[in-house]
Parts: C-alpha cells; structure tokens; sequence
C-alpha cells in the first residue's frame, strides 16, 4: 500500500515536471513553429510572415498540422520517458 502511494506521489511529480518542459517545432522550412509543453498544451504558434506569404493556403495548413503532431509526438515520448521509472510501482496495466 504504502509504495503505491509513494508511486501515486511519484507520478504527480513527474506530470507536474512534464508541465514545465518546453518543446519546439519547426515545419516549412521555419515558416511555423510550434511550442509545446510535455502536459500537451500548445502554448504558441508562430508564423514567419515572409515566408507564409508566399505559400498558399494548403501548404500552410500542412505545414500547422505537421508541427502539432510532431510537437505531440515529442511530449508523448517524453512523458513515456519519465513514466518509465514509476510504472511499475502502480500496478495500473499499460502504464
């Protein structure tokens, strides 16, 4: 009991950490940039006038949808990285 509890603890510090973590994403050869954090928010989306301007709206569109699944990606990998260390004091299958 008590190292599940110590587990659960454990976990909120990890979530707490991934909360903080940044990540960044470039797609379009620099055109948008996508930060991230490691709990999944999307904290900003920028875009490079200069060369947005120049490309259409379909490319755009491609090039948003690529960055936010990279920048997923990422924090998912991230938060598997540090789940690793307590997964298995829960007990909780699949974790």
């Amino acid at each position: 009991m008590f190292e599940k509890a110590k587990a659960i603890n454990e976990l909120r510090k990890i979530q707490s950490a991934l909360a903080k973590e940044i990540i960044k994403i470039e797609t379009g050869n620099g055109a948008v940039k996508v930060t991230i954090n490691g709990a999944q928010e999307i904290k900003k989306v920028t875009l490079d006038e200069a060369i947005v301007r120049e490309a259409d709206i379909a490319k755009l569109e491609k090039w948003i949808e690529s960055g936010v699944s990279q920048a997923i990606t990422k924090s998912q990998q991230l938060a598997a990285e540090k789940m690793k260390a307590i997964s298995g004091g829960l007990g909780i299958p699949g974790l």
